[in-house]
């Protein structure tokens, strides 16, 4: 593990296993895992290595908690692999991007993401309470695939950070699902996203081989315990955590970016 010091890899693996129960719980673990891996990573490492090791890492702890939802929860699981199907493929076109990502703006861009999440779910307070039942119109399932499939899967393999957070949303709007049924279909849709990126990260060598196993262990530990915990404690649990999680991460970036 050159130039990363035993330290510096222990935090990371810690980071890992928190981001990986945030993700199974309502998503967004890269907005704590990916700023750990641009501060822990050498400076003259490319941001695209801190977005190649963080799918290798998240991939697992997505797996882990899909699989942990899909024996238990209410999950359509033919819908959600045909959204995740999708989603891989334009997570693949936004990776073969990324190299464009700039690492001076991608901070204040992931800060604006979350403020964006907070007010949108203490704006409504019933939001992903409970699912409005029946199937969704052909309208709403055609307008979730090109939004969710293509857009948000788009954006992971771009940038990727609070993508299971907008997944969530995405399907509770779309949809009309709750939170926990929408945190569980967000999981499948991610493991997608997750293996479309890292299929061109890894061809382009810009994943930290040395480094991503050992923090994917990490992962799939928080994953695992994040989706049992979600899944005995309900909807109204998942919501609180999405703010809570929110509002640390909007405090911690911007004190990263104007104050440390």
């Amino acid at each position: 593990m050159a130039d990363i010091t035993i330290t510096t890899a222990v935090l990371l693996c810690l980071a890992a296993a928190m981001a990986g129960w945030i993700d199974a719980v309502v998503g967004g673990g890269g907005l704590l895992l990916l700023p750990a891996l641009l501060i822990g990573l050498p400076a003259d490492q490319p941001p695209t290595y801190a977005l190649g090791t963080n799918k290798a890492v998240a991939v697992t702890g997505t797996t882990m908690a899909a699989v942990t939802y899909a024996r238990t929860a209410p999950l359509d699981l033919r819908r959600a692999l045909r959204i995740a199907g999708l989603a891989a493929a334009a997570s693949a076109g936004g990776a073969a991007f990324a190299s464009a990502v700039d690492k001076e703006v991608l901070q204040p861009l992931i800060m604006v993401l979350l403020l964006a999440v907070a007010a949108f779910v203490v704006l409504r307070p019933r939001f992903g309470t409970a699912a409005a039942g029946g199937t969704p119109s052909r309208r709403r399932a055609v307008a979730a695939l090109l939004v969710i499939g293509v857009g948000i899967g788009f954006y992971d393999g771009l940038l990727g950070p609070g993508t299971g957070t907008f997944l969530v949303i995405g399907l509770v709007a779309l949809l009309h699902l709750d939170m926990l049924t929408a945190s569980a279909t967000a999981k499948v849709v991610n493991v997608g996203t997750n293996l479309g990126a890292l299929a061109v990260f890894s061809l382009a060598g810009t994943v930290l081989w040395q480094l991503a196993p050992l923090m994917a262990v990490f992962n799939m530990a928080g994953g695992w315990a994040g989706a049992r915990m979600a899944l005995r404690r309900g909807s109204g649990f998942v919501r609180v955590v999405l703010l809570v999680v929110v509002t640390a991460l909007v405090v911690r970036l911007a004190y990263d970016q104007w104050w440390a």
